[in-house]
C-alpha cells in the first residue's frame, strides 16, 4: 500500500471527491423498464445482491467479494413484496416441467428477446400507440383502407408486449402457479383467439404502463438506501500517529486503506466537504458537521476536540484528524443501511398473509371464470361467443379474470414499508413493518429515567461522609464529618472502581476526579450487580495494604450497601444517617463502603430538553398512560417526575423487578406497553415490552440488540412521531384494503353483467391499484393524532398555495413591457 506525503495547509477536498449519484444514472435505473422486467435477487450465504442480468432472470450462487454489499440477515430473502411487481423465476426451486420450458427458450433465444423487450420503455410506448392508432383507423381512414392497416400495426405492436407475457405466463404455469401474470396473459391471448386482437393488446400494454407507474411511486416510498451506500467514502487517509506522537500539521503522511480495513484506534484526516468513514472521536482540529441525512436533524453542529461523530457525517468546514472508535461494520451508517433493508423485508401481518391468499384467490378467479364461460350460456341465455348484440360468456369471463386480480390488494400493505421510509428520513429506524401494527396497539408507554427523561450526564455535587469516620480518637456515627483527608480518600477509591464504566454515575465520579492530586487506589477484583452496584477487592498505598491485607469496598445504591451489613442495627443507622444528610433527598445518590466507612456521592441530574412536551403530547393527545420505571430511589425519581409531568412513579427497582412491572403491567391493561430506555438495565424490560424503544445515541449494545426502534437523534421527540406514524399507517392500510375490495368489486358486475367492454375493465382494475398506490404515499406526510388535525392541516396548505398564486398572479401583471 502506497504511502503519500502532503502538506496540511495544501490539503484539497477535490484529491478525494465526494460520489454522488448522477442524474441520468438515477433516470436509468428506471427507465427502460416494463413491469415485467426486475432485477435478479441472488442469495449466496448470507448475502443478498441486486443485479440487472442481461439474461434470464434466475436466482443463481455467485461469489462476490464486494465487501460493501456484506449486510448479514438472520431470515431468508425472497423479495417477493409484491408478485406481481418482482417477477422472477428461482433457479434453484424449479420444477422439471420449468427447467425444459427455460430450457427450450433460451435455445430459440426466446429468453434474450423477452429481456430486451422488458428493458426498453420506449418500446412498450410505441405498442401502446399503435394499438390506439389501430383504434383510431376507422375513423380516419377509407373503408378499404382500414383492414390491412390494423392488421399490419397489430402484427408489429402485440410481440412488443406479448413475447415477455408468454414466456412469464407459461413458466408459472408448469410451476403450478396462478398469479396475476397468469391471469393477465389469458385474458389477452384469448381475446386474440376469440378476434379481439386489439383489446387483449390494450389490455398487456395498459397493464405494463400501469405497473410502471406504480413501481415509480413504489420507489418513491422506500427509503434509497442505495444513496446513503453511494455517500459512504470507499477509503480512508489513515495517519501513522499514537496517542503519544501528536501530528506535525506541517508535514502528514498517509496511506488510503479501504473503510472495512479500517481499525480501532487508527487515526483518519478527514478533509472539507468530506463523509467521516467511520465512527470516530475527534482527536485535534475542529469543523462544522452535519448529519441530516442519517438523522433528519438540519442544524448542523461544530465537532471539538472529545467529540464523537457517527460515521457518514459530513464535513462542513475545517480540517480534523480523528480517532476510530468502531469499526465499519458497527458504525452507525452500516446500521442504518442494514437495520432499513432488514425493516423494508420484514413483513407484517397482514402482508405475509395477503401474501398466502394471493395465488388462492388467483386459482379461485380463474375456477370462476371457467364455470361462467362454460355455464353462462346455459344458465343465463348467453351466447358462447360475442355477436353484434349481445356479449358472449367467455368475453364476460375475460373480463372478470381481469378485474378480481388482486393487484391493488397485493399492494395494500405499501404503506408499511412508505412509514418505515418516513421514520428511517427522521433518524428512526424500526426494525420491521410489524413494529408499526404493534405501536398502534400500545396504550401505556414506560420511561426509564437516568439517560432516558435525563440527558444521563450526571454532575458530581458533593461527597459527604456520614458513618463511621474518625475524628481524632473519636469514631463518629451519625454525624456529618466534612474531613478533607476522607472525601479525598472516598473519592479516589470510587474514582478506581468505576474506572472505564458506561454507567452515567460512574461516569460522573470518574470526570470528577480527573485532574485531582488522589492517593493510588488499585483495583484487584470486582463483582458486579447489576441495577445495584459492584465490590471490589483494593490496594490502597496510603492504607499500607500492598502485598498485604487488601481492602474490601462497595459502592452503589443505600440498599445496596445496607444489605450487606452484618447486622439490622447497622443497617437502620445508615439509613438514619443517609435521611440526615445535610443535602437533602433531592439529589442522586451513590453509597461507597470501605471497612465500614460509609460516604454518599451526591449528584444532579437535570431532564432532558423538551422533554415536558414529549410526556405532554403522549397523555394529552395519544392518550396514553405514561410512567416512569427507575432503579433511583424514591425522592430523586419524583423530582424528575414532578419535572417532565409523570404522576406514576415506581422506584428502586432492580432489572428483573422493571422486568415483571412491564409484564405486570401488559398483562393487567390487556393492550400493548412500550418500554424506552438506553441502559444494558433496561434490556430485559426492553425485551419483555411490546415495543422496545432506545437512543441508539448512547444505548448499550445490549439494548440495540432487543429494541425494535432506535432513535438516532439524541431525543425523546422521536417516541410520539412514531406512535402517531404507526397510527396513521394502520388506518391507512385499512383504507387501502377497502378501496382495492371497492374497485374490484365495482370492476368485475359490470364486466360479468357485459356493461363494460375488456380494455375498460382493465382500465379501472388499474386505476384502483394506482389509487391505492398514491394512498399508501400519505404515510411520507408527518402524522397527526386525529382527522380534524389533518384536515386543519390540508386546510392550511391549500390556503398556503391561493396565496403563492395570487401573488404570482399579482406580480405577473404589475410587470410592464417597455418597447424597445
Amino acid at each position: 500500500m502506497e504511502t503519500q506525503s502532503i502538506s496540511l495547509t495544501k490539503f484539497s477536498p477535490l484529491s478525494r471527491p465526494i460520489r454522488r449519484r448522477p442524474l441520468v444514472g438515477r433516470l436509468n435505473s428506471f427507465k427502460c423498464k416494463p413491469f415485467f422486467f426486475s432485477p435478479l435477487i441472488i442469495r449466496h450465504k448470507s448475502l443478498f445482491l441486486t443485479l440487472n442480468s442481461p439474461n434470464l432472470r434466475i436466482r443463481c450462487v455467485a461469489n462476490h467479494d464486494d465487501h460493501h454489499h456484506h449486510h448479514h440477515h438472520d431470515y431468508d430473502h425472497h423479495h417477493d413484496h409484491h408478485d406481481h411487481h418482482h417477477h422472477h423465476h428461482d433457479h434453484g426451486k424449479l420444477n422439471g416441467p420449468q427447467r425444459a420450458v427455460i430450457g427450450f427458450a433460451k435455445a430459440i433465444r426466446w429468453v434474450d428477446l423477452a429481456n430486451y423487450l422488458r428493458e426498453h420503455l420506449q418500446l412498450c410506448c410505441c405498442a401502446t400507440a399503435l394499438f390506439i392508432a389501430v383504434a383510431a383507423c376507422p375513423y380516419l381512414l377509407p373503408k378499404p383502407a382500414v383492414k390491412p392497416l390494423q392488421n399490419s400495426f397489430l402484427f408489429l405492436a402485440f410481440p412488443l408486449v406479448g413475447v415477455s407475457a408468454a414466456l412469464d405466463a407459461i413458466t408459472d404455469i408448469a410451476g403450478g402457479k396462478v398469479n396475476i401474470h397468469v391471469l393477465m396473459a389469458l385474458a389477452a391471448f384469448a381475446s386474440v383467439f376469440m378476434g379481439n386482437a386489439l383489446e387483449g393488446g390494450l389490455l398487456l400494454a395498459m397493464f405494463n404502463l400501469a405497473h410502471i407507474a406504480e413501481e415509480f411511486f413504489t420507489g418513491r416510498s422506500m427509503v434509497d438506501v442505495k444513496e446513503l451506500k453511494e455517500n459512504y467514502p470507499d477509503s480512508a487517509l489513515i495517519l501513522d500517529l499514537d496517542d503519544n506522537n501528536l501530528p506535525d500539521v506541517s508535514d502528514l503522511s498517509y496511506r488510503s486503506v479501504p473503510v472495512y480495513d479500517v481499525d480501532v484506534g487508527s487515526y483518519i484526516l478527514v478533509g472539507i466537504g468530506e463523509a467521516v468513514p467511520v465512527d470516530c472521536e475527534v482527536f485535534q482540529g475542529s469543523a462544522t458537521i452535519t448529519i441530516e441525512h442519517l438523522t433528519g436533524e438540519i442544524k448542523p453542529f461544530e465537532a471539538k476536540v472529545g467529540d464523537r461523530i457517527p460515521g457518514g457525517a459530513r464535513n462542513l468546514d475545517g480540517r480534523m484528524i480523528v480517532k476510530v472508535i468502531k469499526t465499519w461494520k458497527e458504525s452507525t451508517l452500516s446500521r442504518i443501511v442494514q437495520l432499513t433493508e432488514e425493516a423494508q423485508l420484514n413483513k407484517p401481518k397482514l402482508q405475509r398473509w395477503l401474501d398466502e391468499f394471493g395465488e388462492r384467490y388467483s386459482k379461485v378467479v380463474v375456477v370462476l371464470s371457467v364455470t361462467i364461460a362454460v355455464l353462462g350460456p346455459f344458465l343465463f341465455k348467453w351466447p358462447f361467443i360475442s355477436t353484434a348484440v349481445c356479449r358472449g360468456s367467455v368475453y364476460r369471463a375475460l373480463g372478470l379474470m381481469v378485474a378480481a386480480s388482486p393487484c391493488a390488494l397485493a399492494v395494500a400493505p405499501l404503506a408499511y414499508a412508505t412509514a418505515v421510509s418516513s421514520c428511517a428520513r427522521k433518524g428512526i429506524l424500526l426494525k420491521g413493518g410489524q413494529v408499526l401494527d404493534a405501536l398502534a396497539s400500545c396504550h401505556t408507554v414506560a420511561f426509564d429515567k437516568t439517560g432516558t427523561l435525563t440527558t444521563g450526564g450526571l454532575m458530581f455535587k458533593a461527597i459527604e461522609p456520614i458513618y463511621g469516620h474518625v475524628i481524632g480518637n473519636k469514631k463518629v456515627k451519625l454525624s456529618s464529618c466534612c474531613i478533607p483527608s476522607c472525601e479525598v480518600e472516598a473519592l479516589a477509591v470510587a474514582a478506581a472502581m468505576e474506572k472505564g464504566t458506561t454507567h452515567p454515575i460512574g461516569r460522573a465520579v470518574v470526570d470528577h476526579s480527573i485532574g485531582k492530586d488522589l492517593p493510588s487506589v488499585s483495583v484487584e477484583s470486582f463483582e458486579y450487580f447489576p441495577g445495584r452496584g459492584l465490590i471490589a477487592s483494593l490496594n490502597s498505598a496510603k492504607s499500607g495494604t500492598r502485598g498485604g491485607k487488601m481492602l474490601k469496598a462497595s459502592l452503589g445504591s443505600v440498599e445496596f450497601i445496607t444489605s450487606l451489613c452484618e447486622s439490622e442495627d447497622e443497617s437502620r443507622k445508615i439509613r438514619a444517617a443517609v435521611n440526615a444528610s445535610s443535602y437533602g433527598s433531592d439529589f442522586v445518590h451513590a453509597a461507597l463502603s470501605v471497612n465500614e466507612k460509609v460516604t454518599l456521592i451526591h449528584l444532579e441530574d437535570r431532564p432532558r430538553p423538551g422533554v415536558l412536551d414529549v410526556i405532554s403530547e403522549l397523555r394529552d393527545q395519544a392518550k396514553l398512560r405514561v410512567m416512569m420505571l427507575t432503579g433511583d430511589h424514591k425522592s430523586s425519581a419524583w423530582r424528575v417526575a414532578n419535572a417532565v409531568g409523570i404522576n406514576e412513579v415506581y422506584c428502586s427497582l432492580k432489572p428483573e423487578d422493571k422486568l415483571n412491572h412491564v409484564k405486570k403491567i401488559s398483562r393487567d391493561i390487556g393492550g400493548g406497553l412500550i418500554m424506552v430506555g438506553e441502559g444494558i438495565n433496561d434490556a430485559p424490560a426492553l425485551a419483555a415490552a411490546t415495543v422496545g424503544i432506545v437512543l441508539a445515541h448512547r444505548a448499550s449494545a445490549t439494548a440495540t440488540a432487543v429494541a425494535d426502534v432506535l432513535l438516532l437523534q439524541d431525543n425523546l421527540s422521536g417516541v410520539p412521531f412514531s406512535i402517531a406514524k404507526a397510527r396513521q399507517t394502520t388506518s391507512l392500510v385499512k383504507q387501502n384494503v377497502a378501496l382495492a375490495l371497492t374497485c374490484i368489486i365495482l370492476a368485475s358486475l359490470p364486466s360479468v353483467l357485459g356493461f363494460l367492454p375488456l380494455w375498460l375493465t382493465v382500465l379501472l382494475h388499474e386505476g384502483g391499484t394506482l389509487l391505492v398506490c398514491l394512498n399508501s404515499i400519505r404515510a411520507l406526510n408527518d402524522p397527526s393524532w386525529s382527522w380534524a388535525q389533518d384536515l386543519l392541516l390540508l386546510i392550511g396548505k391549500l390556503k398556503s398555495k391561493l396565496a403563492l398564486l395570487r401573488h404570482n398572479s399579482t406580480t405577473s401583471g404589475s410587470t410592464q413591457t417597455v418597447p424597445l
